[in-house]
């Protein structure tokens, strides 16, 4: 396979070409057939006509705050799919990180959060509006699954030296 070098002047030239067919009309946003969508919770409706996750490839968490939405509903539960290079590659062309740098965060999370809580359109403001500590707890989330491809963790007791595995996904309150 040919390599291609491709500067971040080019990158959206670059994934534009590699699009699979059906995904090149919108460039900041992926075809809803393309993603894994979120399994339905009995609060949400399933999408219509869409597909479930594929199976290993996205993970629920618990937020340590919750975020807050327009009409005071705390959502705590969520769910993140894996990303893919394309998520990764896409924030590197988006306005808003170009002008500041510490945006891509905002952006990448957007991208690869499926659910939250009740909320399945979670948007760069959605991520903009949530406290520091929830999105401190997502990043380092996003981290684990994509590079270590699981929630859990090894640790070690500082009194006894035990040593026992967490899951950092978190289950109830104060499990992060």
């Amino acid at each position: 396979m040919k390599r291609r070098k491709v500067s971040t002047s080019n990158l959206e030239e670059f994934l534009e070409a590699t699009a699979p067919s059906g995904q090149r009309d919108a460039p900041h946003e992926a075809a809803p057939s393309a993603l894994p969508q979120p399994a339905p919770s009995p609060a949400a409706e399933a999408p219509a006509g869409g597909r479930g996750p594929t199976p290993g490839t996205e993970f629920t968490f618990e937020l340590p705050r919750g975020y807050v939405d327009d009409d005071g509903t705390v959502h705590r539960t969520g769910a993140m799919r894996l990303a893919t290079a394309r998520d990764e590659l896409r924030p590197q062309i988006d306005l808003r990180v170009k002008e500041n740098p510490a945006y891509l965060g905002v952006v990448l999370l957007s991208q690869v959060i499926t659910r939250l809580g009740t909320v399945t359109d979670v948007h760069a403001g959605v991520v903009e509006r949530m406290y520091a500590t929830d999105v401190a707890f997502l990043q380092d989330f996003y981290r684990r699954i994509n590079s270590e491809g699981h929630t859990h963790a090894a640790v070690t007791c500082p009194l006894c030296q035990g040593s026992f595995e967490v899951d950092l996904s978190g289950g109830r309150l104060g499990e992060s």
